[in-house]
């Protein structure tokens, strides 16, 4: 069974379904599940050594299982003799308080040597599978209006807001270059706002998944944001009995980050040797969204290396990870990766793999309206008053005296820098000359004009 339904648009084709929380039945026995048996039996046995005394019910909420499944689970542990029945809870039958023997705090240090995991049990490779390629970012359609308003705080010219456009609805990867200090980082940021705005922008992530009896850890709080999911009526006593699979949480589309520590180690599975289960990658943490290495060409490993690293996932939409067991297998690269970086792309990168990067947007130092654009709406963000005078002023005896280039960053950090000194000294922010010199002398290293010591220039 499809852990995603799929619906029937009026035009008779049929589309994947906007991550619908109805459609995750939850599993009604260890079958269902889709997990070895022995993999729950330890799972659960650890959970009582960490836990203590537990109910079916409240041993179901930390492995984010049914009842059903759980009444089987302790069946099994019984049979085994690893628990036994302390006692009943406030409902007879329903709440058993199970609590470890003596054989079963022995089999749990056993357990535990082999895996410390405890928590949400995980999902089988191939239902992870299904559920990446149901939700595909490439899916969704965004048009002008939602790019706007998604960079609607940023000042953009018509042709950068129309690549970015084009670029998120190929859902290929993307170079962002140009000088620093002109928003690639916002842009990703931005991009992450407009597959939130779409029908499709919430998607299921697993807490964990299982290959090969292996736990590998996906859901990061950081990274994955939780989307509530709204209770609904219940129209019939059969709707009301249905549960669903709580080992997936709906979440926004995620926006992970890479920057200078990105290294080839940091690529593949973390597997961590004291608690003996792995953590999943950045870029499948980031599946189903954008992916965005920051500082490219400035990591520790060489970027030729790096990005060869990257053609197979690039070109085929699916990577090859490797446990310490020796086994590989095959996991879904469903993102958009951005490469933002201030170098040439042609010095970091060969003409193979540029050619697999199929969008390159180039982020331009804004012009002098642009420039003056920016800081207004910034000001006006702020709470400064907005002064033309004082443009004329900073443009003709700052940056150009000093022969400096206007980045798209430099308006909301000379801004901060003002309102920092105003509050120091007591009085309003304002774009007065004397507050521009003492702002410009701390954040460009150029020298200070004279200035009124009482900062009332």
């Amino acid at each position: 069974m499809s852990v995603l339904a799929t619906m029937t648009p009026t035009n008779g084709t049929t589309t994947t379904a906007k991550a619908d929380p109805r459609a995750l039945i939850a599993p009604t026995s260890i079958k269902e599940t889709g997990l070895p048996e022995e993999l729950l039996v330890q799972l659960l046995v650890r959970t009582l050594y960490t836990v203590g005394e537990v109910t079916e019910r409240t041993a179901g909420e930390i492995m984010k299982l049914p009842v059903s499944v759980m009444k089987e689970l302790f069946t099994l542990v019984q049979r085994e003799k690893y628990c036994e029945v302390k006692g009943h809870g406030e409902s007879l039958g329903v709440l058993l308080r199970y609590t470890l023997t003596e054989a079963g705090r022995n089999r749990a240090n056993t357990y535990m040597e082999l895996c410390r995991y405890v928590g949400p049990a995980p999902v089988p490779l191939h239902q992870y599978i299904d559920m990446v390629k149901s939700q595909p970012v490439n899916s969704l359609t965004i048009d002008r209006r939602t790019v706007m308003a998604a960079t609607e705080h940023l000042v953009l010219t018509a042709g950068t807001i129309d690549q970015l456009g084009e670029a998120v609805n190929s859902g290929w990867a993307t170079f962002l270059y140009g000088p620093p200090g002109n928003g690639k980082t916002v842009l990703a940021e931005a991009i992450g706002k407009m597959l939130e705005a779409v029908g499709g922008g919430e998607i299921f992530i697993p807490y964990a998944i299982e290959v090969d009896g292996q736990i590998i850890q996906v859901f990061d709080p950081i990274t994955h944001i939780r989307v509530e999911i709204p209770q609904e009526p219940s129209r019939s006593l059969i709707e009301a009995k249905v549960e669903k699979d709580t080992r997936w949480v709906l979440c926004k589309r995620p926006i992970e980050f890479a920057g200078g520590e990105l290294t080839m180690a940091t690529l593949d599975l973390s597997f961590n040797e004291s608690a003996k289960y792995y953590k999943a990658p950045p870029h499948i943490k980031a599946n189903g969204g954008v992916f965005l290495i920051d500082d490219f060409g400035r990591q520790l490993v060489r970027p030729r290396d790096l990005l060869n690293r990257w053609i197979v996932p690039l070109e085929k939409r699916v990577d090859y990870l490797t446990l310490h067991t020796g086994k590989v297998f095959q996991i879904p690269f469903d993102t958009i990766v951005l490469f933002a970086t201030n170098l040439e792309p042609a010095k970091l990168a060969d003409e193979a793999f540029l050619r697999r990067i199929r969008n390159k947007i180039y982020i331009a130092d804004p012009t002098p309206e642009r420039f003056r654009q920016i800081f207004e709406e910034v000001c006006k963000k702020k709470g400064v008053p907005y002064d033309n005078d004082a443009m004329d002023y900073l443009l003709e005896f700052v940056y150009q005296k000093y022969q400096l280039n206007m980045r798209s960053c430099h308006p909301r950090d000379l801004i901060e820098q003002i309102m920092s000194i105003a509050k120091f000294n007591g009085v309003p922010p304002t774009l007065s000359k004397t507050f521009i010199d003492r702002a410009c002398h701390t954040y460009f290293f150029v020298e200070a004009a004279e200035y009124d010591q009482s900062m009332g220039g």
